[in-house]
C-alpha cells in the first residue's frame, strides 16, 4: 500500500502567543523539538517517505526547521519532503483573493496535487499533538479491514460542551457512527480524534467533490461526520500517551509533563520509534561552581551559575548568579541575569531578563513573554 501525508502545518493556531511569529508546527517543544517532530516522525518511522506539508502563515520558522528534510530521510529525489505554499480559498463570496482559513478549504485546494500523485492512500494529519503514534500499525489493520477511512483515536475523560476535541462514536467492530464536537458533547470517558486519518485517495477525492458541490466549510461535520454515513469508516485505538495543545496553559502543562520519566519513556524510549529533528552543534551544557539543577531539562549550549528547579531549558539559555528559576520554559538564547527570581514564566527566543527582577505567573495562566523581549 503506498502512502502520501498531507500535514495541516497551521491547524490549530489556538495558541496566539506562540503563534504570532511562527506556525503552530514549528513551535518549540522539551528543549529541542518542533511540534512538528512528533507527528513527522511518526510517519517516517511507519516507512513513509513522500510528506507534503500545507503552510498557511508565518512558515519560515518551518521552513528553517524543515530544510530539506534530510534529518528525517526525506531528501529524495522521488517523493521526499514538498513544502505546499499558501493557498488562495476557492470558496466564499471572495474566492481567489483570500487565503484559506480552515482545514477543510486548504485541502479542496490541494485537490491537484493530491490527484497527481501515485499514491492510493493519504495519510491527513494537524501539527499540534504529542504522542509517537504507530502509524504503521494504523495503515496495517487500515488495508486489512477494507475500511475506507480510518481515524485514530485516544480514549480520555471529555467535560460537556469541550470545543477541543472532536468525539468519534463507533460500534463493537470499530465502525465509526458519528463524529461530533462542541455542544453535542457529554461530559464522561470517550474516544477522541487525535487529529490523523488514513483514507483511500478515491474515497478522499469523492469526498471533497461532495464538499466543493454543497460548499460545506466544516472538516468534522462536513466530511467526517457525513462521509461515516456513506462510507466504511474504522478507529485505530491508541493506547500510549497523547496530548493536544490548545491553549497557553496547556502548553506549559504538556511541557512539564516531560520532566515525568514515564512520559518520556513512552515518547523517546519506544523501541524503532525515535522522534527526530534537526541536529545543531552545540557544546555541552555549562554547569558553573556553585550552581544547583533539580528535575529539569536542559539543553545543549546553557550556561547554569545559580539555581533552576523543575523548568526545561532550550539551547543556548544563560542563568545568572542568586538566580532562582522554577517552574519555567526558557526558549533559546534567554539571558536571565544575576539576582532574579522566576516562577511559572515562558520566555520566547533571545529574551533578556534584567538584574534583580521578580516575575511570577501560575500554572493556569504562566506569564509569557515575547520573542526579544527585555524585561
Amino acid at each position: 500500500m503506498s502512502t502520501i501525508a498531507l500535514l495541516f502545518a497551521g491547524a490549530g493556531n489556538s495558541v496566539p502567543e506562540l503563534t504570532d511569529i511562527r506556525s503552530m508546527a514549528s513551535v518549540p517543544f522539551g528543549c529541542r523539538y518542533r511540534l512538528i517532530d512528533f507527528t513527522l516522525s511518526n510517519l517516517v518511522n511507519a516507512g513513509i517517505s513522500h510528506v507534503a506539508i500545507l503552510t498557511q502563515h508565518n512558515y519560515q520558522s518551518l521552513m528553517d526547521h524543515l530544510g530539506s528534510g534530510k534529518e528525517w530521510d526525506l531528501a529524495r529525489r522521488n517523493g521526499g519532503l514538498d513544502i505546499l505554499p499558501p493557498f488562495f480559498t476557492v470558496m466564499g463570496p471572495q474566492a481567489g483573493v483570500n487565503l484559506f482559513t480552515s482545514s477543510l478549504e486548504g485541502l479542496l485546494n490541494a485537490r491537484n496535487y493530491l490527484e497527481s500523485s501515485s499514491e492510493d492512500t493519504v495519510i491527513l494529519s494537524d501539527c499540534d499533538t504529542v504522542n509517537n503514534l504507530d502509524v504503521g500499525a494504523l495503515l496495517r489493520q487500515h488495508e486489512e479491514t477494507g475500511a475506507d477511512l480510518t481515524i485514530a483515536v485516544y480514549r480520555m475523560m471529555v467535560e460537556a460542551g469541550n470545543r477541543n476535541v472532536e468525539v468519534v462514536r463507533s460500534d463493537g467492530t470499530g465502525r465509526v457512527s458519528d463524529v461530533y464536537s462542541g455542544n453535542d458533547i457529554t461530559s464522561g470517558r470517550k474516544d477522541v480524534s487525535m487529529r490523523l486519518f488514513a483514507v483511500s485517495k478515491r474515497v478522499l477525492l469523492n469526498l471533497l467533490t461532495d464538499v466543493s458541490v454543497h460548499r460545506y466549510t466544516d472538516i468534522v461535520h462536513d466530511l467526517l461526520a457525513r462521509g461515516a454515513k456513506k462510507y466504511d469508516f474504522r478507529i485505530y485505538r491508541h493506547n500510549g500517551y497523547h496530548r493536544m495543545i490548545n491553549s497557553l496553559a496547556e502548553y506549559f502543562d504538556r511541557s512539564m509533563e516531560l520532566l515525568d520519566d514515564n512520559v518520556r519513556e513512552q515518547l523517546f524510549r519506544v523501541p524503532g520509534r525515535p522522534v527526530l529533528t534537526k541536529v545543531h552543534n552545540s557544546v555541552p551544557a555549562d554547569y558553573k561552581e556553585g550552581s544547583l539543577v533539580r528535575n529539569s531539562l536542559i539543553a545543549d549550549g546553557c550556561v547554569i551559575e545559580g539555581n533552576v528547579e523543575n523548568s526545561i531549558l532550550f539551547r543556548g539559555v544563560h542563568v545568572g548568579k542568586n538566580t532562582s528559576v522554577e517552574n519555567c520554559i526558557l526558549m533559546q538564547d534567554t539571558t536571565v541575569e544575576n539576582h532574579v527570581y522566576m516562577n511559572c514564566v515562558i520566555t520566547d527566543k533571545s529574551v533578556r531578563i534584567r538584574e534583580g527582577r521578580v516575575l511570577s505567573g501560575h500554572q493556569t495562566k504562566p506569564f509569557y513573554i515575547g520573542k526579544n523581549g527585555d524585561v
